[in-house]
């Protein structure tokens, strides 16, 4: 029998997986190393145990002991597969900008979480990076972590995801791209890279609010570039020892919303449910597309999974509260374009309320506007016209001026649909668009009805 011993054999060897849309405008061959593939649903399982064990291996780790950590998530979950297996208690210090999904499959998986707020300076004493050393110090037998500065952590992927990139591309990989953190990824993988090749280049993605871009470009910690960003995973206000700027090409930037518009649309586009970091990876890669050529092999790392940020990136309420969701509104002048070419039926105040009749037989149509010295001056409904046919048919041969309700409403033509809405109801079946070609035409209540099914 093929079997594993238990789930932390099963990390690693995940799949590459070649992106044929999202990257449609890249010349060059665009594979994703897809790392929610791991059992812990991220990239972070490997250097989880990695960390774990080395620790075991000398001593830091005794048996019975706790585990405490700082972590935006994904770390606290490979760390507490580690922690069952292993038989160790584990404490997570996270931040309140983190996902309500990460929480809670961390505490799911036994691990105690203790959140701190974000907008806070490192050596604050409420940030979470002072937290979970103090929470280190005060347990008993405990161990902390520090993934930002244990070199276990590079080493776990210059040992393992490193090699696996080099195997499964045959070693025609030109390029790599990774969002950066606490840097162990982009620098165990572009260390073993360019020990392979030199020429290959590593490309961190950052976002705005974070100092690697311009600490790497200038070697100046700039804490004016410091500020609070939504992108969770990458970035970071603070150099951690695990960066190795040196196999570091360069660093692209990634606005929160694009990480956010670009994680959502790698699902819908090519069917990988990934997570927020991965969508800003994409972004930058497809901003950097100018340094590929059409024979390169660039090999893009997907983090971890959507299924921890199913409530944030996608959720069109989160995304609609904070402008990220780019919506096609339907408008009034959506509606009315499904007239074609077919010109606004009026009836004159003057006219007989059988003129109206007639028009309304003769155009199919249920209301129409009155006119008076170029101005609408009101309006003929046929549920109106019909009660008072019913019990006065004479009625027929007077002027529509004495019958008719008042004027329909005017719109302009970039009404939204959820206005036009609001304006038709039981009193009001219907409303005037201004053209912006000049004239008028009209939205009735089956209009909107239609637009809405």
């Amino acid at each position: 029998m093929k079997i594993y011993n238990n789930i932390l054999e099963t990390i690693g060897n995940t799949p590459l997986v070649r992106l044929n849309h999202i990257t449609r405008d890249v010349e060059a061959t665009v594979l994703a190393k897809v790392e929610f593939f791991n059992p812990g649903s991220s990239v972070k399982d490997r250097m989880a145990v990695k960390m774990v064990e080395d620790a075991e291996a000398d001593g830091r780790l005794k048996p019975g002991g706790t585990i405490v950590e700082g972590t935006s998530g994904n770390t606290g979950m490979g760390l507490a597969l580690a922690a069952i297996v292993k038989g160790y208690k584990l404490i997570c210090v996270s931040t309140d900008k983190q996902s309500k999904e990460k929480f809670d499959i961390l505490r799911a998986v036994g691990a105690e979480v203790i959140v701190c707020p974000t907008n806070v300076a490192p050596d604050d004493p409420r940030s979470y990076y002072s937290t979970s050393k103090r929470i280190a110090e005060e347990t008993p037998n405990s161990w902390y972590v520090n993934q930002y500065d244990n070199p276990s952590n590079t080493i776990a992927h210059y040992e393992q995801t490193g090699p696996e990139i080099w195997e499964q591309t045959e070693g025609k990989i030109t390029h790599f791209v990774v969002g950066v953190g606490t840097g162990g990824t982009i620098s165990g993988v572009g260390k073993y890279l360019k020990e392979k090749n030199p020429n290959i280049k590593i490309w961190g993605i950052d976002t705005y609010g974070s100092v690697f871009k311009k600490y790497h470009e200038t070697g100046i910690f700039d804490e004016n570039e410091i500020y609070s960003y939504i992108t969770e995973g990458i970035g970071e206000d603070i150099l951690p020892e695990n960066v190795n700027f040196d196999v570091i090409d360069g660093f692209e930037k990634v606005t929160d919303k694009d990480a956010a518009v670009y994680t959502r649309k790698m699902a819908r586009e090519e069917g990988i449910f990934a997570g927020n970091s991965c969508g800003a990876a994409i972004k930058g890669l497809i901003q950097l597309k100018d340094n590929f050529k059409k024979d390169d092999v660039v090999v893009v790392l997907l983090h971890d999974s959507g299924s921890r940020y199913v409530g944030k990136m996608y959720n069109d309420d989160w995304m609609r509260d904070r402008g990220f969701l780019d919506e096609d509104f339907m408008t009034a002048g959506d509606l009315v374009a499904k007239h074609g070419d077919s010109p606004l039926v009026i009836v004159y105040g003057e006219e007989l309320l059988s003129h109206a009749i007639d028009k309304m037989r003769k155009f199919n149509i249920s209301q129409i506007p009155v006119v008076k010295d170029g101005k609408f001056m009101g309006s003929v409904d046929d549920n109106k016209v019909y009660s008072m046919l019913i019990d006065s048919p004479e009625l027929r041969d007077m002027p529509i001026s004495q019958f008719m309700d008042a004027p329909l409403p005017i719109v302009k033509e970039d009404t939204k649909i959820e206005e036009l809405s609001k304006l038709v109801n039981k009193e009001t079946p219907a409303v005037l668009v201004e053209l912006n070609s000049g004239g008028h035409h009209i939205v009735t209540r089956h209009d909107l009805i239609a637009a809405m099914a």
